[in-house]
């Protein structure tokens, strides 16, 4: 076993990695056999029942929907077999076309996200984030911890339309935003890849803050460029410069891998920078505030009508039918 192996501390990176996958391993199979003994259990409380006993009769259904739940949420991570499924997730949401409307857009969608993310038990860290000029941002990085981060959030990649009564006009008119939500994986220490120091340029500047005694005196925030692809990432919200271009390196190093498995590539060095705009194409879902209410994906055309469970971060059932349509 590699956990008893000498000198598995050594690197500790990839002892961290080590374990936690036999965590994860060990937790799965606690998981089987906690859901084999409820199964179980209730047979027995369904023999034992008395015929009109309607107390054991609403216990045994409310434990079946639990089972079936769960059961369900184990049958989706068999479905994330995917390299990188399993790995931290790093999220950047683009404000589109819209104006002041999509920059509100946008920050519905970061809330949205959150939600989600906080109910799923997962742990999120600001990278990098840009205010809009007038109301919401323009554009914020994230980093998402926790096991099948990307493997759930892979399914969210793509462009996100709103339809609603625009707040910021006074003619009360109706109005179409868009925000684009970018996907990637953060690689671990055995997916890491070298790039080469003369392909980058780095560029320091102020991180910008709230004002006053918060505003950043110092050059702390790095701006990495790709040289050969265009390719840019920054990050500003760490604590040091030294912390900063980490993060930024790993944004980097994941762009590069999503574009070089899109591209059918072999090495990182093949990547130019014809290959480096996805465009944005047309939209994944829909999230219509007005003249009704209904949020429709349009890879699945699974839809709800409950806007506001799913603006509080209620976005499993998208995110489950589009698994199940990947995988059929």
């Amino acid at each position: 076993m590699k956990m008893q192996e000498k000198g598995f501390w050594d690197d500790i990176k990839r002892a961290e990695e080590i374990t936690k996958e036999s965590k994860s391993l060990k937790d799965k199979l606690e998981k089987q056999e906690s859901l084999e003994l409820r199964v179980e259990d209730i047979d027995v409380l369904a023999e034992l029942m008395e015929e009109d006993d309607e107390t054991s009769a609403e216990e045994i259904i409310t434990e079946i929907k639990a089972i079936e739940k769960e059961v369900e949420e184990y049958r989706i991570q068999t479905l994330l077999s995917g390299e990188y499924d399993k790995n931290n997730v790093i999220l950047t949401l683009h404000t589109g076309v819209g104006g002041s409307d999509a920059n509100d857009w946008t920050e519905m969608l970061l809330r949205m996200y959150t939600r989600w993310c906080e109910k799923k038990g997962f742990k999120v860290e600001t990278v990098d984030i840009l205010a809009g000029d007038e109301a919401g941002i323009k554009s914020v990085t994230l980093k998402v911890k926790g096991e099948y981060a990307y493997g759930y959030l892979k399914a969210e990649k793509g462009i996100h339309r709103l339809v609603r009564i625009s707040p910021f006009n006074a003619n009360g008119k109706r109005q179409t935003s868009f925000a684009s939500l970018e996907v990637l994986p953060e690689l671990t220490k055995n997916q890491d890849i070298e790039i080469r120091p003369e392909d980058l340029k780095i560029d320091t500047f102020r991180a910008s803050g709230a004002g006053g005694q918060h505003v950043n005196k110092t050059e702390s925030a790095i701006r990495i460029t790709h040289i050969k692809t265009g390719i840019v990432v920054q990050c500003q919200n760490e604590r040091s410069q030294y912390s900063n271009k980490d993060t930024a390196m790993e944004m980097l190093k994941s762009k590069l891998i999503e574009l070089k498995d899109r591209a059918h590539k072999e090495k990182i060095e093949d990547l130019t920078g014809e290959l480096k705009d996805m465009g944005w194409g047309s939209q994944i879902r829909s999230y219509v505030f007005h003249p009704y209410n209904l949020v429709k994906d349009h890879r699945t055309n699974e839809e709800t009508g409950n806007l506001g469970a799913v603006m509080n971060g209620d976005i499993d059932n998208f995110i489950i039918a589009y698994l199940n349509l990947e995988n059929q």
